[in-house]
C-alpha cells in the first residue's frame, strides 16, 4: 500500500497540475474518504455519492447566501443549515457516513477559496463542478491504489512440490 499510494500520489500531483486542473487537496481528501467508507467498488460508490451530496449541499448553501446578500451573518446561517442537512443525509443508507458528505462540502468551500471562483460562475470553472470532478478523481485513485497494492502483494499460486522419490523401475525394460 505504501508503494502504491506513494507512486500514485506523485502521479496525482502531476496530473492535477498539468492535465486535469483540479485542487490536489480535494483529490487527497476524497481518496481518504474512499478508504474511510470501506474501499472496494462499494466504497467507491459510497464515497463518490457522499462526496457529491456534500458538494451539492455546499453549492446550494453558498448560492442561498449569495441570493440573500452574502453578508457574514447570512453566509453563517446558510452554512449552518447546510451542515444540518449533511447530518440529515445520513438517514439515506448510501450516505450514512456523514464525514464523507462533509468531505464534499468542505472540498467545495475550499475550492471557492482556492480558485477564487464565486459560486455563481456559470462556466466549467464552477467550484461545485471542479470539486465534484476532484472527488470522483480522488475516489478513483483510491480504488486504483487498492488494486495495485493487492496486485503487488498477491502471492503466486502454490506450485505442486517436486517429487523427491526416485522413479520406479518396475515394469521398465532392464
Amino acid at each position: 500500500m505504501t508503494l502504491s499510494i506513494g507512486v500514485l500520489g506523485g502521479l496525482a500531483v502531476a496530473l492535477t497540475a498539468e492535465v486535469i486542473t483540479v485542487p490536489i487537496w480535494v483529490v487527497f481528501l476524497s481518496w481518504a474518504s474512499f478508504f474511510f467508507v470501506g474501499g472496494g467498488i462499494a466504497g467507491w460508490v459510497r464515497s463518490v455519492s457522499s462526496n457529491l451530496v456534500g458538494v451539492l449541499i455546499a453549492s446550494a448553501s453558498l448560492y442561498a447566501a449569495y441570493l440573500m446578500g452574502g453578508s457574514l451573518l447570512v453566509t453563517a446561517i446558510a452554512v449552518g443549515v447546510g451542515s444540518a442537512l449533511m447530518v440529515q443525509a445520513s438517514w439515506v443508507p448510501l450516505l450514512a457516513t456523514t464525514p464523507a458528505v462533509v468531505v464534499g462540502f468542505a472540498s467545495t468551500v475550499s475550492t471557492v477559496a482556492g480558485t477564487r471562483n464565486d459560486i455563481t460562475v456559470t462556466t466549467i470553472s464552477h467550484p461545485g463542478l471542479v470539486a465534484a470532478l476532484a472527488c470522483v478523481l480522488g475516489a478513483s485513485f483510491g480504488l486504483l491504489s487498492e488494486y495495485l497494492a493487492t496486485a503487488m502483494t498477491k502471492k503466486p499460486a502454490a506450485q505442486p512440490a517436486a517429487s523427491t522419490e526416485t522413479p520406479s523401475t518396475e515394469g521398465s525394460p532392464a
